[in-house]
């Protein structure tokens, strides 16, 4: 009953793959598989083909098939794609058609399941492909950004600048402060400066007697003029 149904099937193989399959024996062939691939704008790879390399035990359906995957000769390597690398994947996820279908004629429907696992594998790389250049053009962006807006103010970076500017403020007024009098003792020889009081504070500091109502006025002006205090 087995190799009835080998022969079944190989003929609607025929049929289903008549360029794509290739015979080894009487009971094993090849089938490739090309696979549906939306390349980006400008890119002209050629979408990838994988072999799906199939032999019947003796008592397929009810066993599975020895199946295997192979690139075809000479083709180039699809850089999303690498059959020596991913076959284990690829054929891990046939597992449970397999299951599904021990007792019937399988091959046709593994070759759908095969080839949808391999275009979605190419589709979850592109996509982390492109997220990951989305992000390089999101970093880049912002860099480009800060050229133009500077650092952002947040409150901790404004209280360290404040703290920062009036510290270097206390520091220049103290200089100057320091370089004045410096330059205000040289202009007087060294000499501590004189200050002049005037006539509110000698009288407030008791420094001046009380004047007879019988002097003159203009002397005793004239005496409170000659009167200094040393700073």
């Amino acid at each position: 009953m087995g190799i009835e149904e080998q022969k079944e099937e190989r003929e609607v193989l025929d049929s289903i793959f008549p360029e794509e399959i290739t015979d080894i024996s009487d009971t094993a062939y090849r089938i490739a598989i090309t696979l549906e691939v939306t390349n980006e704008h400008g890119d002209t790879t050629e979408p990838p083909t994988i072999v799906l390399s199939v032999s019947y035990p003796e008592t397929y359906p009810d066993v599975a098939p020895n199946l295997d995957l192979s690139n075809p000769p000479n083709a180039p390597k699809h850089p999303l794609l690498d059959v020596s690398e991913d076959k284990a994947q690829l054929l891990k996820s046939l597992d449970a058609t397999i299951e599904e279908n021990l007792g019937m004629a399988m091959v046709f429907t593994l070759v759908s399941t095969l080839k949808e696992a391999a275009e979605q594998l190419i589709i979850e790389r592109q996509g982390a492909l492109q997220a990951q250049k989305d992000q390089e053009a999101a970093k880049a962006d912002e860099e480009e950004n800060r050229k133009f807006h500077g650092t952002v103010v947040t409150r901790e970076r404004f209280i360290e600048w404040r703290e920062k500017f009036l510290a270097e403020m206390a520091e220049k007024e103290r200089k100057e402060k320091e370089e004045q009098e410096a330059e205000d003792k040289k202009k007087r020889g060294g000499k501590p400066e004189e200050k002049k009081m005037t006539g509110r504070q000698l009288w407030e500091g008791g420094l001046v007697g009380k004047v007879d109502e019988d002097e003159d006025g203009e002397d005793a002006i004239e005496g409170l003029e000659r009167l200094k205090v040393t700073a």
